[in-house]
């Protein structure tokens, strides 16, 4: 098995059935070996620096109806919230402060006429700020909004595809939305000249090993500079409120696992590419940040939104919103850094290494 490990660390890619078996296999030590890998070649390519990126959680509005998220258009026991643009630009003001060179402007998929807002927030946020990058999160738009985006002063964008598998796709989405459609706009976004992401949720519902092979195989073709992966947690108000993180279709029970090799796998196939170590591994478990930059992640995202909005962006259950998963929390989050041996680089950088 470890032999696997080293073909992935030197040739990037594997094959299917390869990929497979380092997601079964039961041998802690190979387990170690490939974190281990992962974590020297994370090293090698941007040294113990962790990027840090200031989250902005600016809508829970959406148009979807995602039977897995939180902020559903369905879900009536949500209390829907927009920032303002002002309450937005002092949220990038406090980050400035504090250092951050990077916005990531995430919310629920607003409707199209929206897009003029979003673009001038760009704008806004650009002329305000010019030495900073602009990350928006904002679902599927139409083809010339992510260009208008980007002519505005938005340069990354992060669309996961959750899963390459339109069946899978079709289990976890309502009829009105298609993966060919997602793997589109993924397609607009790289070819308009966003530095682009993308990635799944580990043990969502109805997902096989099968599925994040696939996942797997996207991913080496796609080539994305980021790439996302976390946990599938439950949010109670969807229609997969009683799933949990555990067993499912095959998947062992231990999804932070599953996640963590997913992370040292991806390290291995795309050593540049950026890798967060998200909330979602934080609120699954305390270690679960910590964990996720040992096995070869190399961002972290605190959150810049008010408090007073960051428990009603829902998206799953218990979300951490508070201490060095928060903005304010920055010292804490770089005390907890020191003691696995890294430290927070709040500066712009680059989603590739060479750029940083």
């Amino acid at each position: 098995m470890e032999n696997l490990i080293v073909k992935l660390s030197e040739d990037k890619r594997l094959e299917p059935e390869e990929y497979r078996r380092l997601l079964v296999c039961d041998d802690k030590n190979t387990i170690d070996y490939l974190h281990n890998t992962a974590r020297e070649t994370a090293c090698r390519v941007f040294g113990k620096r962790i990027y840090v990126r200031g989250l902005i959680e600016f809508t829970n509005i959406c148009r979807n109806d995602c039977l897995y998220c939180g902020i559903r258009k369905s879900n009536r026991k949500i209390e829907r919230y927009s920032l303002s643009r002002e309450e937005i630009l002092a949220c990038c003001r406090l980050g400035y402060g504090l250092g951050f060179r990077t916005f990531v402007l995430q919310g629920g998929e607003l409707p199209d006429m929206s897009d003029i807002l979003i673009e001038n927030i760009c704008s806004d946020i650009h002329s305000e700020f010019p030495d900073c990058a602009i990350t928006l999160s904002l679902g599927e738009r139409r083809d010339e909004s992510y260009r208008r985006f980007f002519k505005a002063g938005a340069t990354r964008y992060l669309l996961r595809h959750e899963t390459a598998s339109p069946e899978h796709y079709a289990r976890l989405h309502p009829e009105t939305m298609s993966l060919e459609h997602r793997m589109h706009c993924l397609d607009v976004l790289k070819e308009t000249g966003y530095q682009t992401g993308t990635g799944i949720m580990v043990g969502s519902p109805y997902q096989t090993y099968d599925n994040i092979v696939e996942d797997i195989m996207f991913i080496g073709r796609f080539r994305p500079e980021m790439i996302g992966i976390g946990p599938f947690i439950p949010h109670k108000d969807t229609p997969f409120g009683r799933y949990g993180s555990g067993p499912m279709d095959n998947l062992p029970a231990d999804i932070l696992d599953i996640t963590l090799r997913l992370i040292s796998i991806f390290r291995l196939m795309l050593p540049d590419a950026l890798i967060p170590a998200t909330t979602a591994l934080a609120t699954i478990s305390p270690e679960g940040r910590m964990l996720g930059i040992l096995a070869g992640a190399n961002v972290v995202m605190p959150n810049l939104s008010p408090p007073s909005v960051r428990k009603r962006y829902s998206l799953y259950d218990n979300k951490a919103a508070t201490g060095a998963e928060a903005a304010e929390g920055m010292n804490e989050l770089s005390a907890s850094l020191a003691t696995i041996g890294y430290r927070p680089v709040v500066d712009k950088g680059d989603w590739r290494a060479s750029d940083s």
